[in-house]
């Protein structure tokens, strides 16, 4: 899959009970509005999935390939995103921390450690995979959806699995190329209209083949909109590879195929002549045991359960045919806590990373992001920006930050400095020091209120970045519910956190010349 990276679902309105019982008239109709032709083609239920449907997954996916070449600003990036978005921020931990994507079970307590240790591109496909479960959990013949959504996630860790066992390098990429490769199914089912409804009842008459019954519903097969979708998004060379087909199928190929036909035959039972036979031609493509490969591909129906629960996807999971020779069921992981509180445990671990990573000369993104997700995460702030002096010292511009909103502040975080006196901003690169904002609480000598209009929040936080001494740009943190306070504790973590950016700026200046 390409190098990469970029956001929820609306609660829809309770309805009324007993809406029959109502006492109110009922509202006038609705005056007619232009009648919305159903797609018919492949490439117009394409694009109508694309700009209608799942406008969510497509921002993700443009994201994940929106930066190529610069490496550092991909991972800083990815993050980012991944952290404006609590419930996938957990997600993305809690797979980062399981046996399937974590081995060796190293804790991982960032984003940015997830990163590191697993890669930017399967952090990223995880945000894609977890995108697409969030967008095709909205509805439609539902059983359908999930019936298309537990075979993927079962063949693409079997997919990933027997690719492990030939050491074929790409195995990351074989469980997402797997896993993506029915999007164009799972996505007619769940937001094709009448137009599923149809063929959802042409299939219970099963008076032919599916693929039959949708040329005679659709006038095309579903497969080509998995083909379609996978074009438009760019979604990897192999998956379209695999969709298109090939006479002569790579060994990474023939896994995905061997994964999607394990899944299949084993929907009718695991001592079926169709999943014995597979498994008879399995084994010989992975040279194993036939005895031995079985109990593999049980134990593998079981991690693909626990994954699909991760991804959020719980009901598609329990459909997913376990194994006889599963083994026991394994203790449950818990989940990563994802909280503006303090989390002092939190923020020590991402001080001990930040620690390491300045001696070990990392580069200043790198902490810049830890000391964003540690004031973010750890401390326990609902906003946190980090701005820089341009070079000429006359401006001061917010450059990145994290939480609600923060995008729209950062945009508005430009300030010009002078000699202004008692200007807050003025002062605190005239005088660098750590300063805390309280409502009704002024601070002797100096007016906020340039910082007040952009930010709109007085319940806040402002430490400089110090390089030999001298000021270059700062840190701001905010809480927007004024009731929560910042206490002394809060302040000075606060404060450690930013000093872990002079450090590593300090880290990276040249030595002075010798006289």
């Amino acid at each position: 899959m390409s190098r990469p990276p970029e956001r929820g679902p609306a609660r829809p309105p309770e309805g009324v009970l007993f809406p029959e019982l109502s006492l109110e008239p009922p509202p006038p109709p609705a005056p007619a509005g232009p009648v919305v032709r159903e797609p018919r083609a492949p490439a117009e239920w394409v694009a109508h999935i694309r700009d209608q449907d799942m406008p969510a997954l497509g921002a993700t996916v443009a994201l994940v390939h929106s930066v190529t070449g610069d490496e550092l600003a991909t991972t800083d990036r990815l993050a980012q995103v991944i952290l404006q978005d609590p419930a996938m921020t957990t997600k993305v931990l809690k797979l980062a921390n399981s046996a399937f994507y974590n081995p060796a079970r190293q804790l991982i307590s960032t984003i940015s450690r997830a990163i590191v240790v697993l890669g930017f591109d399967v952090v990223a496909e995880i945000a894609i995979g977890i995108r697409l479960v969030d967008a095709l959990l909205a509805g439609g013949v539902r059983q359908r959806v999930l019936d298309e959504m537990a075979a993927s996630f079962h063949a693409a860790v079997q997919a990933r699995a027997i690719a492990t066992l030939r050491r074929d390098k790409r195995a990351e990429e074989v469980f997402i190329a797997t896993l993506l490769s029915r999007v164009g199914e799972m996505a007619f089912w769940c937001f094709g209209g009448q137009a599923a409804q149809r063929l959802d009842k042409a299939l219970q008459a099963g008076d032919c083949s599916p693929e039959d019954a949708q040329m005679a519903v659709l006038g095309f097969r579903l497969r080509q909109l998995s083909v379609g979708l996978a074009r438009e998004w760019k979604l990897g060379q192999l998956l379209q590879s695999v969709l298109e087909g090939s006479s002569r199928p790579t060994p990474t190929e023939e896994a995905i195929r061997f994964g999607q036909r394990i899944a299949a035959e084993v929907e009718k039972g695991w001592d079926t002549p169709g999943s014995r036979r597979v498994m008879s031609e399995l084994a010989g493509f992975v040279g194993l045991a036939e005895a031995e490969l079985r109990a593999e591909l049980a134990a593998n129906s079981r991690e693909a359960a626990r994954i699909a629960g991760y991804y959020g996807a719980d009901e598609a999971a329990r459909r997913i045919p376990l194994g006889s020779h599963a083994g026991p069921e394994p203790e449950p992981e818990p989940d990563p806590v994802i909280s503006t509180e303090p989390d002092p445990q939190l923020q020590l671990r991402i001080l001990r990373e930040l620690s390491g990573r300045i001696s070990g000369g990392a580069k200043l993104n790198e902490v810049l992001q830890l000391v964003l997700e540690g004031i973010y995460r750890g401390v326990g702030f609902d906003r946190v920006l980090f701005g820089l002096l341009t070079p000429n010292r006359q401006q001061l511009v917010g450059k990145a930050g994290l939480g609600v909103g923060v995008e729209s502040l950062r945009q508005h975080f430009i300030f010009s400095l002078d000699n202004t006196p008692g200007d807050l901003l003025n002062e605190l690169f005239r005088r660098p020091r750590a300063l805390r904002l309280e409502p009704g609480k002024p601070m002797a000598g100096l007016r906020p209120d340039r910082l007040l209009q952009v930010t709109t929040v007085g319940l806040a936080c402002v430490a400089p970045i110090l390089a030999q001494g001298r000021a270059i740009g700062l840190f701001y943190a905010d809480r927007l519910d004024t009731a929560r306070g910042i206490d002394d504790e809060t302040f000075e973590a606060f404060q450690l956190f930013v000093q872990q950016i002079s450090l590593a700026v300090n880290a990276h200046a040249p030595a002075p010349r010798a006289p």
